[in-house]
């Protein structure tokens, strides 16, 4: 989630723990200031989604045991959440925090919840994302925002020496499969227009396909990850990390030509990247070279 959201220990080579310090950490500029830029586009639209007390695409509000209940007081105070500024973390944790416990039956829980783990994100506090995370999907499963944060993270912030590590790693296939199920199946919120839901949806869609991809790399499935990365990039501004990635995975399978072309794509964006990149670039290149000839 490039702002939002798109480090990891070595794989293969040195490189690839430079590598997962993926734009949505790193303050790097070219392809990854691109995403960027299109993930702030999206923040503004979320909040004029809250302020209109609508919920964000794959947002709902949620309520236990029927019709929410409106409650004047109760949307005065998540109005106020909705004016703070969005990058003050602490100052919305402290204030979402707040209004839970205030409102803990809250038609806007999911929504807040959701904010958490956005701002607990960005502080790099991942058990607290994961915990609010939790909150937000036991209200709706089908928060494709939560899904696609949490599936694509996990990857990401991977272990190899976490008991845990392959269970971690299931549950973010598992988020991210289904967040591509619910991309393709819901409907466009009323306050969104059509090209801006159409963009919404593809950005999602592009963040689970890469977050599947490093799933399957992390599990040595280089077949399946190189599936998933060039769904991932075939945008205008492809994740570097995902290029890079893909390189990765283009060489384990021999096919040299084409792991020169995802990383020369990968060297054309400014970044940690670049030198790295256009250095595999012409390695695979050359080793494409030495590779026999088809037979007719």
């Amino acid at each position: 989630m490039k702002e939002k959201m798109r480090i990891a220990t070595a794989i293969c080579t040195g490189i690839i723990a430079i590598a997962f310090v993926t734009p949505v950490f790193a303050q790097g500029t070219g392809g990854q200031q691109s995403q960027q830029n299109q993930q702030n586009q999206q923040n503004q639209q979320n909040q004029q989604n809250q302020q209109q007390q609508q919920p964000a695409i794959g947002q709902g509000a949620s309520t236990l045991g029927g019709e929410a209940k409106t409650d004047p007081a109760e949307d005065a105070d998540y109005k106020a959440l909705t004016q703070l500024k969005p990058t003050d973390y602490d100052a919305q944790i402290t204030a979402d925090e707040a209004f839970v416990h205030k409102w803990p039956e809250s038609k806007y829980r999911e929504a807040v919840y959701a904010q958490m783990v956005q701002a607990y994100f960005e502080k790099h506090d991942f058990p607290k994302m994961y915990e609010n995370g939790d909150k937000a999907l036991a209200l709706n499963p089908d928060d494709v925002f939560v899904l696609v944060q949490l599936g694509w993270v996990t990857p990401h912030n991977y272990d190899p020496n976490d008991v845990d590590a392959q269970k971690k790693l299931d549950r973010a296939e598992g988020e991210l499969k289904h967040a591509l199920e619910v991309i393709d199946k819901m409907p466009k919120p009323a306050n969104m227009t059509d090209d801006a839901f159409t963009k919404a949806k593809a950005s999602a869609a592009e963040q689970a396909h890469s977050g599947l991809g490093l799933v399957y790399f992390r599990e040595g499935k280089a077949s399946d990850s190189a599936n998933e990365l060039e769904t991932a990039t075939k945008s205008a501004t492809p994740d570097p990390t995902d290029l890079y990635v893909l390189g990765r995975d283009y060489t384990l399978l021999k096919r040299f030509t084409d792991a020169s072309g995802a990383y020369g794509k990968c060297a054309d964006a400014a970044g940690q990247l670049q030198s790295r990149c256009k250095q595999l670039a012409d390695d695979a290149k050359q080793q494409a070279a030495k590779q026999p000839a088809a037979k007719p």
